[in-house]
């Protein structure tokens, strides 16, 4: 459940485009990274901001050492100015969608440098009710749009996107699942990710989240004058953690007040 919570808030921010300065070259001053998703479990250093709601759900199937599907449900604001100091994004998660008894709270914080350069820090999943199967994690994250002649012309925004960060807890601590199948205790606190898009509004992601592998793909679509954020992927790509590889998605919308 831990990385699950994660894909949903990776994939679901989806911020409004932004109109860009061009050079004479014809290249933006600031290529700014695109709206599409670029991870699936990891955190980016991107963030909702400038009073941006945003919302969604997603899940897995099945879940790791289980015959079912697991899934959550994030409500979430984006408030402050990233560039010009601070944003805060703050999420609100229902950890159990059979009963919706179990909720919790995620704080992400985030300045963008220029130059496509951001960095963020948070915390996920502190308890605001009893129960649950997941704990706090604290991370540092720093993401980059590759500049220069790698942007879309439509949009001007950025094709190659990377992160990478450290963190705690479910970025290393293996579950008691995975201690007792002979998968180690610990996988790296080291993560990162990679997003490449193919073609408009349609982004490649691997992903690695300091216990396993993922990769899939994110498309944005437009409905009027908001976007839905679709993302799709394959979780546990190697032996390093879970008992097989699993189908994980997300499904999410966002929009300025």
């Amino acid at each position: 459940m831990k990385r699950i919570l994660t894909l949903v808030f990776a994939a679901l921010v989806c911020l409004p485009a932004v109109s860009h300065a061009d050079e004479p070259s014809g290249i933006p001053s600031t290529i700014l990274p695109n709206i599409h998703g670029k991870s699936l479990t990891t955190p980016v250093a991107w963030g909702a901001a400038n009073g941006v709601v945003f919302a969604g759900v997603g899940g897995t199937v099945n879940a790791p050492y289980r015959d079912e599907a697991d899934g959550a449900a994030v409500l979430g604001i984006g408030v402050g100015d990233p560039i010009k100091n601070l944003g805060a994004q703050i999420s609100f998660i229902s950890l159990d969608l059979d009963e919706w008894e179990e909720y919790s709270m995620s704080l992400h914080l985030h300045h963008d440098f220029g130059g496509g350069t951001a960095v963020g820090a948070g915390i996920e999943n502190v308890m605001l009710t009893d129960g649950g199967d997941t704990g706090e994690s604290y991370y540092v994250v720093v993401s980059h749009g590759l500049q220069g002649d790698m942007f879309t012309t439509e949009t001007g925004s950025s094709k190659l996107h990377f992160s990478v960060g450290v963190g705690s807890d479910r970025f290393g601590e293996k579950s008691d699942e995975d201690i007792a199948d002979g998968k180690g205790d610990d996988g790296t606190y080291v993560f990162g990710n990679v997003a490449y898009e193919l073609f408009n509004e349609f982004n490649a992601i691997v992903d690695w989240n300091g216990i396993n592998l993922n990769a899939g793909l994110s498309k944005t679509f437009w409905v009027d004058r908001f976007p839905v954020a679709i993302t799709l992927g394959a979780a546990d790509l190697t032996d390093n953690s879970g008992d097989d590889v699993r189908f994980i998605f997300s499904v999410g919308t966002g929009f300025k007040i």
